[in-house]
């Protein structure tokens, strides 16, 4: 086995402060959130694709590659919106096994209030913060990580 390549000071700084801006931005998405509309984060993770999509419909397995979760979080978690109203379920007219997600004129009503303040949150303490070669440069950053992430899970 090869020995391992501990991270210098430099990188210790820079990965501490990766994950402490991941942390923090999170708390600031959830604090506004509830505050704003009283939707947690996995609820708004749910709500914005249904909002994006053709009359607010997705089948099951489409939402949950695209909120990155697996089918058993994605089941309870609509499962809970459907008791607030904010979610339906729905059966799949083209396949029996899928199912469907539909997004409740309660629910739209929900991520539309939400939505100006949490933009607002994500400019104030990520955008306004950095200036345009910065946030090209974060872009060609992120996206080349999430490569190699993509292409090492198979």
């Amino acid at each position: 086995m090869a020995p391992a390549r501990w991270l210098d000071e430099q990188e210790a700084r820079l990965w501490r402060a990766h994950l402490g801006l991941g942390r923090e931005l999170q708390r600031a998405f959830e604090r506004q959130l509830e505050r704003d509309a009283g939707l947690t984060a996995a609820e708004y993770t749910v709500l914005v694709p249904l909002s994006e999509a053709p009359e607010g419909l997705l089948r099951m397995r489409e939402l949950g590659r695209v909120a990155g979760w697996d089918r058993s979080r994605l089941s309870h978690q609509v499962r809970r919106m459907e008791k607030r109203g904010l979610v339906v379920r729905e059966e799949c007219e083209e396949d029996a096994r899928g199912a469907m997600v539909r997004l409740t004129g309660r629910g739209r009503a929900a991520i539309e209030a939400a939505a100006p303040e949490h933009v607002e949150t994500v400019r104030r303490y990520f955008f306004d913060l950095l200036s345009g070669p910065e946030r090209r440069t974060l872009t060609t950053i992120y996206e080349r990580l999430l490569e190699r992430l993509a292409r090492d899970a198979g």
